[in-house]
């Protein structure tokens, strides 16, 4: 058994060629032409001298491309390395070099910056430009330095499956800004990846599959699933290779947009929709109660990686009685750690509700294990065991404090705080490094941003932790209000009053056009800081209006 995610796709390839596999816009390509694609540019960087445990970025915006790209890059038993085509350049030249690149796959619109970081990376020398669907006729400089197109990599090259045997211990790379800090390379065995993000495991009994489980499964039927982050996003990543192992049809966007999503579900009778929490849910929810569109196709709609508030949800509940929504905790250090099963009678305003696995644990201060039953209530630190990553890539001391041995048991402890629950389920809290300290009680900023968007002005939220003289640290929101609508710290906190006790009731109050959120939704707490602390001395910028 190779349980390599190159072997995976294969598998599904050999049961369901004339099945479409991926969908952008209008084109639509099979599995066995997917392949064909695949093995074509895979020959070609093998032609470049790219093998085995090289490193090949991809840098492209949703496409049929992208994913060409991808699995090319596998099938050579490369690694793929997620880059943020978000980044500017001096983000750029830190992850191609901290990712040691030897080649890179990019949407040719990039061709600009490239030219101007790749000099810097000695060892980045073999470039390939890929079309963006938003921008397909672009025709940047590729020649200063070396690059070529995606058609002139494919030209004489074979399309026949002739790589050799591979792996399971494989590595595969998930680059993750998170919300803080430095991007960094979470490193996965190809099995471990496969097990908990490709599908290897069954998400609610978790039950392990055999190899060829899920291509088996693709000669039943399939379903039209839509995932709406980009693919640089690790979740998003995961949740295409899954459904390729699975003979499914994946309809992916290069840019996410709530009318055009409609649109879509629609036409293709989409059944599965993957989203990103509030930043997503929202604004599909105000397009479709706009009207102009059915949607009951839709039967699976899940949210992951960041907060699906109590109040979003009951408003998509309502116009989705018969569909079955669930919220999915994890993250690239620890994949699935758990997945909830919403009932619009018992929605939690704390955070997602989820059931945990046997095995996710939670830990006390002293990393103590504690005690499903005995603990209920009880406040600890998420941790996963079993198919976790192998640990940071390049980073020994970042590895030692994630990855960490308890007990004779290795597990992954990415720092999310969550509470004990009855019947082995916990309510997640948030990420540990964003609580807020004020008089010496916790504040968890995602308990009060579900609270706040249930206010009918509020439209987005990040709740913040400043610097205060009498309690160490003060509670501030900073709000992107509803259009034509106005929010006021006063009536806020009145507003407030009736969910959440009065330590955890924002102090200070900024007003801002739009939230600061990444590509895929998550939330970028230092920047909303930033504003929070902006407003506080305006003499120091004109941006937001404490209030």
């Amino acid at each position: 058994m190779a349980l390599n995610i190159a072997d995976l796709f294969e598998h599904a390839v050999d049961a369901v060629p004339d099945k479409p596999a991926v969908q952008v816009g209008e084109r639509v390509i099979t599995f066995a032409e997917l392949e064909a694609e695949a093995n074509r540019l895979a020959h070609f960087l093998q032609s470049r001298g790219i093998g085995p445990g090289d490193h090949v970025g991809l840098y492209a915006k949703n496409s049929i491309e992208h994913v060409v790209a991808l699995i090319a890059i596998l099938k050579v038993r490369a690694v793929a390395i997620n880059v943020n085509y978000r980044y500017v350049a001096g983000e750029l030249e830190y992850l191609f070099d901290n990712a040691d690149l030897v080649g890179l796959v990019h949407d040719r619109v990039y061709a600009p910056l490239v030219a101007e970081v790749a000099p810097r990376i000695p060892g980045l020398r073999t470039f390939v430009a890929i079309p963006n669907p938003l921008e397909p006729d672009d025709a940047s400089d590729l020649a200063s330095f070396g690059g070529v197109t995606l058609a002139e990599a494919l030209e004489g090259q074979s399309d026949a499956r002739d790589f050799g045997e591979r792996s399971p211990d494989d590595i595969h790379i998930i680059y993750t800004g998170g919300t803080t800090g430095f991007p960094k390379g979470v490193m996965w065995r190809h099995e471990d990846f496969w097990r908990v993000l490709g599908g290897g495991i069954d998400f609610m009994t978790a039950e392990p599959l055999e190899e060829y489980d899920q291509s088996k499964k693709a000669l039943e039927g399939g379903l039209v699933t839509l995932p709406l982050s980009p693919l640089m996003h690790g979740g998003a990543q995961a949740s295409l290779l899954m459904h390729l192992f699975a003979g499914q049809v994946t309809i992916l966007e290069p840019k996410f947009d709530p009318v055009r999503t409609w649109e879509l579900v629609d036409a293709h009778g989409v059944q599965m929709l993957f989203m990103t929490g509030d930043a997503m849910a929202i604004p599909l929810i105000d397009a479709y109660e706009a009207g102009g569109f059915d949607g009951q196709t839709l039967f699976a709609i899940a949210s992951s990686a960041a907060i699906f508030s109590k109040s979003v949800k009951e408003r998509w509940m309502r116009h989705f009685p018969n569909a079955v929504f669930t919220d999915s905790v994890g993250s690239s250090e620890t994949g699935f750690q758990g997945t909830g099963l919403q009932d619009a009678s018992a929605l939690s305003t704390d955070g997602p509700v989820v059931s945990i696995p046997p095995t996710t644990v939670i830990l006390g201060d002293d990393n103590q294990i504690l005690d499903p039953v005995r603990d209920v209530g009880r406040v600890g630190r998420t941790a996963r065991s079993g198919n976790v990553p192998v640990g940071y890539y390049k980073d020994p001391e970042k590895s030692a404090k994630t990855f960490v041995e308890i007990d004779g048991v290795r597990y992954a402890i990415p720092g999310d705080n969550a509470r004990i629950e009855e019947g082995n389920r916990i309510t997640l809290l948030g990420r540990g490094s964003n609580c807020i300290n004020t008089g010496g009680e916790k504040v968890y900023p995602e308990e009060v941003e579900q609270a706040i968007k249930a206010h009918p002005g509020v439209y987005d939220v990040l709740v913040v932790g400043l610097p205060d003289d009498k309690y160490g640290q003060t509670v501030a929101a900073v709000v992107e209000p509803r259009p034509g609508h106005t929010v006021e710290l006063d009536e806020l906190r009145t507003f407030l009053r009736a969910h959440l006790s009065g330590y955890k009731l924002p102090r200070a109050l900024t007003l801002v056009p739009e939230i600061p959120r990444n590509a895929t939704g998550k939330a970028q707490y230092p920047r909303a800081k930033e504003l929070a602390l902006a407003s506080l001395h305006p003499d120091d910028t004109t941006t937001g209006a404490n209030a």
